[in-house]
């Protein structure tokens, strides 16, 4: 493997790649550190402090905070991260099906996704616009959102003028984000947008080590008993199982034998072929936490406003058995919708059809259909329950073991999946770009797949 990193630096275009790639990771971390004006970095720092005493460090502000790699600890000008984009593209790729205007664009090739991607754009404006405004005046006064109530005041100004330089300032910060990941698509390795969110979190990793090992130090963390460092040395393996569990969510798919027929012409016999579709297990991938999670993270703070709801909220609270019965049952849930949504066995179906192509032993047309919406939906039933598992270990650790939430968070869930896929995408990438020019590749037998095979 190491081999393969030197060979990746002798070939002078794609030595380009990685440097550039180096260079705009630089450019995003500078972006997460940089804090917006009017903001009192000391009072800041206290206050997160307090936060973390208080509610042990869980919760949506440290999760938001997780992804977008520490930006909200200094309410830099990168606090909204790339995450509005994300959150747009999903809107928009679950309203494609639906509306007939934007499937009718998606059809045309290279302009309408275009078009698409545009829309996508302004739809990311006006959700920056509508989050910039709650960071804003969450740093104004904290309570508003149910936060609590900082010692000290956490800006210099808190008047009309800071609300509004706060939401240009981040607005603009998360199209530059944006743009810096289309520019990696497009002159670096991997995916620009999903390499961002991925340098986010690895950028908390030190900071999880460092509570890690002070944990050790005190001996605190684990329920009756003293934590020592055979502990951490167990944490470690398990760790070490979870990721390699993790890559067989991702990597695992359900290979459905297909049969191939070229036609034959004058005196030339038709021609067969077997090749394989690959049915993913986790066709979803991280998209059943990120909105079971949202959507669990909404409804606390909307039922902690009103007063006849609020005993409501400790049923929901991170940790406890009815959130992770809750959040266990929306992953499955959101598993199928979304296979549902962007799985359409009839089109494949039709697609085979044309192109003389059938499943051995399953009649072309609805009988193909109905076999294929059979299969994934077997298919999806393991990886969501595999997913479920993955999504819950790291909630496990906190509320039992008493871990650090960012220690836990590395042990499954939306980190891991989210580290694990697009590794195995960039390395995917940049193998495929070292076997084209004879070098050695990662490995030495098989092949590393990206998440899109």
């Amino acid at each position: 493997m190491f081999k393969a990193f030197l060979n990746s630096l002798k070939i002078k275009e794609l030595r380009s790649k990685i440097l550039f790639t180096a260079g705009i990771i630089v450019l995003v971390r500078l972006a997460a550190n940089i804090p917006c004006p009017g903001v009192d970095p000391i009072a800041l720092k206290d206050y997160f402090n307090q936060f973390h005493q208080s509610s042990g460090g869980s919760g949506l502000v440290d999760m938001f905070d997780l992804f977008t790699g520490g930006a909200l600890q200094h309410f830099a000008v990168a606090t909204l991260g790339i995450m509005p984009y994300i959150s747009a593209s999903i809107i928009i790729q679950l309203l494609t099906p639906v509306l007939p205007s934007l499937e009718k664009m998606m059809r045309e090739g290279d302009a309408g996704r275009q078009k698409i991607n545009q829309y996508t754009r302004y739809l990311t404006v006006l959700i920056c616009l509508v989050q910039g405004a709650v960071a804003a005046t969450a740093m104004i006064d904290p309570t508003k959102i149910n936060l609590p109530k900082p010692t000290a005041s956490l800006v210099v100004d808190s008047g009309p003028f800071f609300l509004v330089m706060t939401v240009i300032i981040m607005t603009c910060g998360t199209m530059i984000l944006v743009w810096l990941g289309e520019q990696i698509t497009e002159r670096g390795i991997g995916n620009g947008v999903s390499l961002i969110i991925t340098i986010g979190i690895i950028a908390r990793l030190p900071n999880a080590l460092q509570q890690l090992i002070e944990l050790a130090r005190s001996g605190g963390g684990v329920t009756g008993m003293h934590f020592t460092s055979i502990h951490l040395l167990i944490l470690f393996a398990v760790f070490g199982l979870v990721t390699a569990a993790t890559i067989l969510l991702t990597q695992g798919q359900r290979r459905v034998p297909i049969q191939m027929v070229h036609k034959g012409y004058g005196n030339i016999k038709a021609q067969t072929g077997t090749t394989y579709m690959p049915l993913k297990v986790n066709f979803a991938g991280v998209m059943p936490i990120i909105f079971a999670s949202a959507i669990l993270q909404v409804i606390e703070v909307v039922i902690r406003y009103f007063p006849f709801t609020r005993d409501w909220a400790s049923v929901l609270q991170f940790g406890g058995t009815g959130y992770s019965i809750v959040y266990g049952i929306m992953i499955i849930l959101f598993s199928f919708f979304w296979v549902s949504n962007q799985f359409n066995p009839m089109q494949i179906s039709d697609n085979l059809k044309k192109e003389g192509a059938f499943i051995p032993g399953i009649r072309p047309g609805q009988p193909t259909a109905d076999f294929l919406d059979t299969t994934m939906t077997k298919v999806t039933l393991a990886g969501s329950i595999m997913l479920l598992f993955l999504a819950l270990f790291p909630t496990m650790l906190y509320s039992n073991f008493r871990l650090p939430f960012m220690v836990s968070s590395f042990f499954g869930g939306t980190s891991l999946l989210i580290i694990v896929g697009v590794v195995l995408d960039t390395l995917s990438q940049l193998e495929s770009q070292l076997t084209m020019r004879n070098y050695e590749g990662f490995l030495k037998h098989g092949k590393i797949r990206s998440r899109r095979a």
